[in-house]
């Protein structure tokens, strides 16, 4: 097998959460783009559609679920429906996830914090749980988790710490379920990223400017990264060529988390 025959995905099939814009989108499209056929869940089912016709016009297969995955029965369900209709699935992305509220710790309560754990973290083991399960049955699979810096440092000028803590759970429930499954089959790896410009952190950056541009003077290369850079990682991942990686905590960040 060449080298570049290390990145291909003939044959397997791929489930991205959140894949109806930013990184998702882009992911989603990366492994189409290697030969994978792509499911993909959302809220917007338009977006979503809009996405799965580009997966389409890669010539691979497309599933499309519109979905709340932050809420636990809804994940439960969609990851039901998914082995039902479009199993087996070999490469799992778990990308939902984000800072949706910007409230200091003392002034938040505790449906606030209990929607962001199942925003960030509960989706994330409901779908490993089922999805990733069924790969063990396989004998083979991946799951790549989209964490993120902020599980490594606390982020200065805004609040919602539940994202730090909850990213934080992430990449270490990411290292015991590569240790749990390493011998089964399945690689476990995520993916932590730095400043990204998706859409939500564009809206950040339209109404706390200060915040945005205190983040890229401290990035060595000097500009925030754009959710197209994401795809190659995320493919490397999920494809042959990573085969001896499991429990990595990729770090892709411009290199903020040097200093």
């Amino acid at each position: 097998m060449s080298v570049l025959d290390q990145f291909r995905l003939d044959g397997k099939r791929a489930f991205v959460t959140g894949g109806s814009r930013g990184f998702g989108r882009t992911i989603a499209l990366a492994l189409a783009e290697a030969g994978a056929d792509v499911a993909i869940a959302a809220r917007g089912a338009d977006a979503l559609e809009a996405v799965a016709e580009e997966i389409r016009e890669c010539g691979r297969k497309a599933w499309a679920y519109p979905a709340d995955i932050a809420d636990p029965t809804a994940c439960t369900a969609l990851c039901e429906r998914l082995l039902s209709e479009a199993a087996p699935i070999d490469i799992l992305v778990n990308n939902v996830g984000g800072r949706n509220v910007n409230v200091p710790i003392e002034k938040s309560d505790l449906e606030t914090w209990q929607a962001g754990v199942d925003y960030n973290l509960t989706q994330a083991f409901i779908c490993t749980k089922m999805i990733g399960g069924a790969m063990l049955e396989q004998g083979a699979g991946r799951v790549i988790n989209i964490a993120s810096i902020s599980g490594m440092i606390a982020n200065r000028g805004i609040g919602g710490r539940h994202y730090e803590t909850t990213k934080a759970a992430l990449i270490h429930f990411t290292r015991a379920v590569a240790a749990d499954w390493a011998p089964r089959g399945v690689n476990v790896n995520a993916i932590c990223p730095g400043l990204f410009m998706t859409e939500p952190n564009r809206k950040w950056a339209e109404s706390n400017p200060d915040v945005i541009s205190t983040f890229v003077e401290a990035v060595p290369m000097g500009r925030p990264g754009e959710p197209e850079e994401i795809g190659a990682l995320a493919l490397y991942l999920a494809a042959p060529a990573s085969s001896y990686v499991t429990g990595a905590t990729v770090v892709i960040d411009g290199g903020y988390t040097l200093w």
